[in-house]
């Protein structure tokens, strides 16, 4: 997986979520507080979906085959979206269910290991703390000027985006489960937890839909952004491409941009000349924008009947 993969903040999120997954485990068992138990499965699955990740960045760098001539660069958005239904499903589904039994079934927390739930929520907020700022600090590399919200509806490696999605509602649910747990021992009444709990669930399954949006416009294929569709442009039109009659670009994975365009060529010129200004052409596009790997240039005789606008990158 390259850099911009954000491989260092997968190792952290994992690394702080199997840890802390066992501890809020632990209290469960202490405690048998249903927040403490959707959290556990919280950070659980969450761990699993840092390995599906690393799976699917490490799956995308095959090469491609005779039955995938675009290579496998997409495997690494089929496993984030497959993030988003664990997320969704064992994460959300599970803790609104485990809110739903607590609700019916309320029961306090044994006063004998009160201490335990909080320690043990405050000790992951820390981790998850670390977790998050190492996934900001990553991004922080790649996101330019934009927003967070602008850098996660428009990144196109989702490693990043996804890690911090999780961290966030992992902080998120941390306070939500603090609270549960906190009036449950102030009151005595299990409702609170319930009510932690099912906030937790909530909060998943809203993260876990955001994803799945996200990863399905990939998988679709999203063009280029602007920036490099501008640049591709820029790059196309020179000797022997007197302009671009239409343009279109896809992305066949994060770091890999194919491109086709039909070009404005003179009639008066020869076909050696034509695949000589093709040739400079596509040197010129690789020189513009780097991951445009696959590049397709079909030379024509412009007229307004042929024309269509530019398709440009979102």
């Amino acid at each position: 997986m390259s850099s911009s993969g954000g491989s260092q903040a997968i190792v952290a999120a994992f690394a702080a979520n199997i840890s802390i997954a066992i501890l809020k485990f632990v209290a469960f068992l202490l405690t048998a507080s249903s927040s403490m138990l959707a959290e556990s499965i919280h950070s659980l699955a969450d761990s699993g979906n840092q390995l599906l990740l690393l799976l699917g960045g490490k799956r995308a760098q095959r090469q491609a085959s005779p039955e995938h001539p675009f290579g496998y660069g997409r495997e690494r958005y089929i496993y984030a979206f497959i993030v988003s239904i664990v997320l969704f499903s064992v994460g959300g589904l599970f803790a609104l269910f485990e809110a739903y039994e607590k609700f019916h079934d309320p029961h306090g927390i044994d006063a004998n290991w009160a201490w335990v739930p909080l320690v043990v929520l405050v000790g992951s907020i820390i981790l998850e703390g670390f977790s998050f700022r190492t996934a900001v600090k990553e991004s922080n590399g790649t996101r330019g000027g934009k927003s967070w919200v602008q850098f996660i509806r428009t990144a196109k490696a989702p490693e990043l985006p996804v890690v911090l999605l999780e961290d966030s509602a992992a902080l998120v649910g941390l306070v939500f489960a603090l609270f549960g747990v906190s009036m449950t021992l102030v009151t005595g009444d299990g409702r609170w937890d319930a009510a932690g709990t099912a906030l937790i669930g909530l909060l998943l399954v809203a993260v876990a839909v955001v994803l799945a949006i996200e990863t399905k416009s990939l998988l679709l294929g999203e063009s280029a952004t602007v920036a490099d569709v501008r640049a591709i442009e820029a790059a196309l039109v020179g000797p022997g491409v007197s302009r671009i009659i239409h343009l279109k670009t896809m992305h066949l994975g994060p770091e890999e941009l194919l491109v086709g365009a039909k070009i404005a060529v003179s009639a008066a010129d020869s076909a050696a000349g034509i695949a000589a200004a093709i040739d400079a052409a596509e040197q010129r596009i690789r020189a513009a924008v780097p991951i445009a790997k696959i590049i397709y240039l079909e030379p024509d005789i412009y007229s307004a009947a042929k024309a269509a606008p530019v398709v440009s990158g979102s």
